[in-house]
């Protein structure tokens, strides 16, 4: 059978290192109750296989011990050669000798007030993140409404950022739909939950972000494509950008779910300790590392058509407001996520969440400030519109007015 990779929380790993260890001795205890006992142990005189709870103690007959060593659990327990015995006497086992809680010295690990203190921050980043997804959701479907509504707005350009604004109301409702799966219910074990509701959120999680990031790099290529053709048609282009955007992350989450089935089914699959953590991470480099490409491509071009003295004011005015938007987003989504890939997933874990949760659940309200509601265009239609629903109720307040005083 193939190999299957468990990798773990850390905090899980504790949970799942007894788990594994009393599985193993059960079985143990299983296969001798349905075997005969051996020579040395007729009967009842000697001590069965037995779990304490922390070691798993083999059959041994009447007057001999047994030794163990303390648990072998990175960062939990110090590295120590001390032995623990316990006697098999007639009353059965005897207690372990030296206690456990004396042989086996444990890592320094917080207080409780530490413990109070992380949970408390941990809780206010939740609320954090909640209030900023919430206020992204409503300024992105204000922004699509704005965007479908006013037929004057209907182009390439505004299609291709309402697709944007889509996979940031995806991520903002995975996140959502995650936090109330995994964490509706405190009496579920998360280190070992592995239901298909779980892992169906996770999946949706992990597309939701692949797909944020593919629409940024439809962003970028949008813009360079532009600048190249010089304003001549594109919606050509439009099927190739909507395949880039939804279509290659689904590609990436498919190969991954399937990865994960055969190869590392364990868990919710929401680990970043294992190997297939890749499979995703490793698109969203991708894409991150294109779109560094295409910034430094299109502030070139910017720069050359700016100082070209046949490209008239106007023009310039044109092109400045098509790229100052998706330049300012490039780097501001991309720089965070190359510097913590260069590091494991325990490394600067407060500062990654801080990132990632707080800081990224207000990414899709700078998006639709930037792409809509501070879009000079956007703008000027909302203003026309404007006046002419004040025109159109002034006129109808003097035709009742007319009407009363002709009636």
């Amino acid at each position: 059978p193939p190999l299957k990779v468990q990798a773990t929380h850390p905090d899980c790993s504790v949970v799942l290192y007894f788990q594994e260890q009393e599985a193993e001795c059960l079985e143990i205890i299983r296969s001798e109750s349905q075997t005969p006992a051996p020579p040395g142990l007729p009967g009842q005189q000697g001590c069965l296989t037995e779990w304490d709870g922390v070691s798993c103690w083999s059959a041994v007959p009447v007057g001999q011990s047994r030794a163990v060593t303390c648990p072998d659990i990175l960062h939990v327990f110090k590295k120590s050669k001390a032995m623990i015995w316990r006697n098999c006497t007639e009353s059965g086992w005897s207690f372990p000798s030296p206690p456990y809680y004396n042989a086996c010295e444990l890592e320094a690990v917080g207080s409780n007030n530490d413990t109070e203190a992380k949970a408390s921050y941990f809780v206010t980043m939740k609320v954090l993140y909640t209030c900023g997804y919430s206020t992204s959701l409503a300024a992105l479907f204000l922004a699509i409404g704005i965007f479908s509504c006013f037929r004057k707005l209907h182009c390439t350009r505004n299609s291709i950022h309402i697709h944007f604004f889509t996979s940031f109301i995806l991520r903002g409702a995975a996140v959502f739909i995650k936090d109330t799966i995994l964490f509706s219910d405190e009496s579920v074990d998360h280190c070992t939950m592995s239901t298909v509701n779980c892992k169906a959120a996770i999946a949706f999680f992990q597309y939701s972000v692949l797909a944020n990031f593919y629409w940024l790099l439809v962003e970028g290529m949008y813009l360079q494509t532009l600048l190249l053709l010089t304003f001549t048609s594109d919606r050509r282009y439009i099927w190739w950008y909507i395949l880039i955007g939804w279509g290659v992350p689904m590609l990436t989450v498919c190969i991954w779910v399937v990865t994960r089935l055969q190869y590392d089914n364990h868990g919710c699959w929401d680990d970043y300790t294992s190997l297939y953590w890749w499979v995703i991470k490793a698109p969203i480099l991708l894409a991150i590392f294109v779109n560094f490409l295409i910034f430094l491509n299109v502030t070139r071009m910017l720069a050359q058509k700016i100082r070209s003295p046949d490209i008239s004011k106007n023009y310039k005015q044109q092109y400045m407001r098509l790229t100052k938007s998706t330049l300012l987003l490039i780097p501001l989504f991309g720089v965070h996520y190359v510097v913590f890939a260069l590091f494991p997933e325990h490394i600067g874990v407060d500062a990654r969440l801080y990132f990632e949760l707080v800081l990224g659940s207000y990414q899709g309200f700078l998006v639709a400030l930037l792409y809509c509601f501070l879009n000079g265009e956007v703008q000027a239609e909302i203003k026309r519109n404007w006046g002419k629903w004040q025109s159109s109720m002034e006129s109808n307040v003097f035709n009742l007015a007319t009407q009363d005083f002709t009636a």
